[in-house]
């Protein structure tokens, strides 16, 4: 096999243009076999395995620097820059990360994982690169969907002014920006980049300028007739007028033409767009038929191409999505806003029912949050579902926008905590620490699936800036509310264990995780109170201030950073009431960046467990647990 052979991308350019398309055939097989067993980014990947072994033979990694947005397309350049062998252990604790990591290997020169960063990165390294005086080249890989984001048009804005030599290939596997893809458009940009044409061009203005009187209005009219003529047949005018070299759009499954397109970008001064088409999920039918499903996809049956087991308990996505629609079926207000994640986001549902009413402004969350905010002060009711690691994306705009404004917007964040194999740039480890610190914002954390469904009904008929944080995945499998959804009191927690020894808030579903593990300390002849607190803001401190002066010992657990966290929030209002002698163990993410896994071990790791809970207990208490 040709793969087997391939350890560094140098090895590329040994390759024919038929040994490279027959590797191409063993890469998607590789892909196929590897993340129906892992999971992973399988759509993206298929779809760029032509354009990245172009890349690779055109270019010289890791001399020439290569940065991918997003990184969920970075699958076929991890195999081919050194990470063969590998490969099996995508996603997996201790194996290598699905998203480019510098820690992991030359080639990989910025990590990535969330979108439209690639060109604004690319512009740092071609500004480097030329205070060096050095002589590389870089280039940005971005789909078409992370074009969407104001970000990467901030960058393409500057780039084109400063007219810095840097390419940026854009991956269009979506939407076609023009539909002239064909012999025309190659033509036309080979000629425009060819240095023949340019020398010749050049040579004529100069010859034409020296006629007596009319020459140089000869000169202005020829260049009207040339953009006149580009405007009718070449695409990518828009990046044109951005001061780039537009070249496109070429088949990205047509290595050779590929091949040659990237050769003239090479070679051209300035900054380059490249424009791409590819078939996201190409070579594998069901993700060509449904490349939604196969973008990010967990284990799957690869002949039947579906996922190899489905949770009897419905998850709290499904949850929130569902009861959103119930909601919104009785309070015409209410309005749901998504940056391109429908279906991630459980808003599909609200989009087949309710599509006037339903918004998405791609990725773009700083739009989403304010566009929000002037929806809510025209008297809606907007709920704007996102993950927990996006939404840091538009924090000015919560502070600002809405909060300052005390408008009526929803903010319901999935994904908070531990999201597993994605690793650090997915996890919704900081939102408690970000969000309880702004003035008028009521904040909560539902125990299970019924609880959202409460919060979900309280927060529309706060009137106020309301926040719910949940996690990926099932629910803990409590019967729902059917029909009418009792609010909750605003601040109120509740007390589900009353003990003599020790006090546990935790937030979320670890109030379960507390609960498993009071049983076990029960057995030990440690008795403890369980608090779910309910609301991270406005806390029920009076509550927790009852359990404590009783106890004298307090353990906080939270899927979120310990710093500035809630755990942090107790230890503030103890200390702002002068209340001492209480023993507390805030148990939580520590200052580092937590690496991608199961979330089962990645929770055993940091402590977030019934035992991890035992033995912080056991050592306040000075109390030998066996271990289990």
């Amino acid at each position: 096999m040709i793969i087997e052979k391939i350890s560094e991308p140098q090895d590329l350019k040994k390759l024919s243009i038929a040994e490279l398309e027959k590797l191409a055939v063993e890469i998607r097989a590789m892909l196929l076999d590897t993340v129906s067993k892992t999971g992973g980014h399988l759509a993206p990947s298929l779809g760029v395995v032509e354009l990245t072994l172009a890349l690779h033979s055109v270019y010289n990694s890791p001399y020439d620097k290569i940065i991918w947005d997003v990184g969920h397309q970075s699958y076929v350049h991890k195999i081919i820059c050194g990470r063969y062998e590998r490969f099996h252990t995508l996603r997996q604790y201790g194996g290598i990360s699905g998203f480019p990591k510098r820690e992991e290997s030359v080639h990989d020169h910025f990590n990535t994982g969330h979108s439209s960063t690639s060109i604004s990165a690319a512009l740092g390294m071609a500004l480097a690169r030329d205070l060096r005086q050095q002589k590389n080249s870089v280039v940005a890989v971005i789909g078409d969907g992370a074009l969407t984001g104001g970000m990467a048009f901030e960058a393409l804005n500057y780039a084109g002014d400063l007219q810095v030599d840097l390419t940026v290939i854009l991956n269009d596997n979506k939407m076609s920006i023009a539909g002239n893809v064909g012999a025309m458009s190659s033509y036309l940009s080979r000629l425009r980049t060819d240095p023949k044409y340019s020398k010749g061009k050049e040579e004529l203005e100069a010859i034409l300028k020296r006629l007596p009187k009319i020459g140089t209005t000869v000169v202005r009219l020829a260049d009207r007739l040339k953009d006149a003529f580009k405007y009718l047949v070449v695409p990518g005018m828009l990046f044109e007028e951005l001061g780039y070299t537009y070249l496109g759009p070429v088949d990205g499954h047509n290595i050779q033409l590929v091949q040659q397109i990237l050769k003239n970008a090479k070679t051209t001064k300035g900054p380059v767009l490249v424009h791409v088409i590819t078939t996201k999920g190409k070579g594998y039918e069901p993700a060509e038929t449904n490349p939604n499903a196969f973008h990010g996809t967990g284990p799957f049956d690869l002949k039947a191409g579906k996922s190899q087991k489905a949770d009897a308990v419905p998850s709290y996505t499904e949850v929130f999505g569902k009861t959103l629609v119930d909601l919104a079926k009785k309070n015409k207000s209410i309005l749901a806003i998504t940056a391109a994640m429908p279906d991630g986001t459980g808003l599909n549902y609200f989009a087949r029912e309710f599509p006037s009413r339903y918004f998405d402004v791609g990725i773009a969350e700083q739009n989403a949050v304010t566009m929000a905010a002037g929806l809510a002060a025209e008297g809606f009711v907007p709920v704007v579902a996102v993950y927990s690691t996006f939404l840091q994306r538009a924090y000015d705009q919560i502070v600002h926008d809405v909060c300052l404004q005390k408008l009526p917007v929803i903010f319901a964040i999935d994904r908070a905590g531990l999201v597993g194999e994605d690793g650090e740039t997915h996890h919704g480890l900081f939102d408690i620490s970000y969000l309880r610190s702004i003035p008028n914002l009521l904040y909560m954390a539902p125990k299970d699936e019924a609880e959202l469904q409460q919060m979900l009904q309280t927060a529309v008929n706060s009137n106020r800036p309301a926040a719910i944080r949940y996690p990926r995945g099932a629910g803990i499998g409590v019967p729902l509310f059917k029909e009418d959804i009792p609010p909750l009191e605003i601040g109120q927690g509740e007390v589900l264990l009353t003990g003599k020894h020790l006090t546990i808030a935790a937030v979320g579903p670890h109030v379960y995780t507390a609960l498993t593990a009071a049983d076990l300390l029960q057995k030990q002849g440690l008795s403890c109170s369980v608090i779910n607190p309910r609301f991270i803001k406005p806390l029920d401190f009076n509550l927790i201030l009852d359990s404590i002066k009783q106890t004298k010992r307090l353990i906080t657990i939270e899927e979120n950073y310990v710093a500035g966290g809630f755990g942090s929030s107790i230890v503030e209002l103890l200390a702002e009431y002068g209340i001492n002698g209480v023993e507390i163990r805030n148990i939580g993410v520590k200052d580092n960046f937590v690496t991608h896994g199961s979330v089962q071990i990645l929770r055993q790791q940091l402590g977030l467990t019934p035992e991890g809970i035992v033995q912080a207990a056991a050592s306040m208490v000075g109390l030998k647990v066996a271990n289990r």
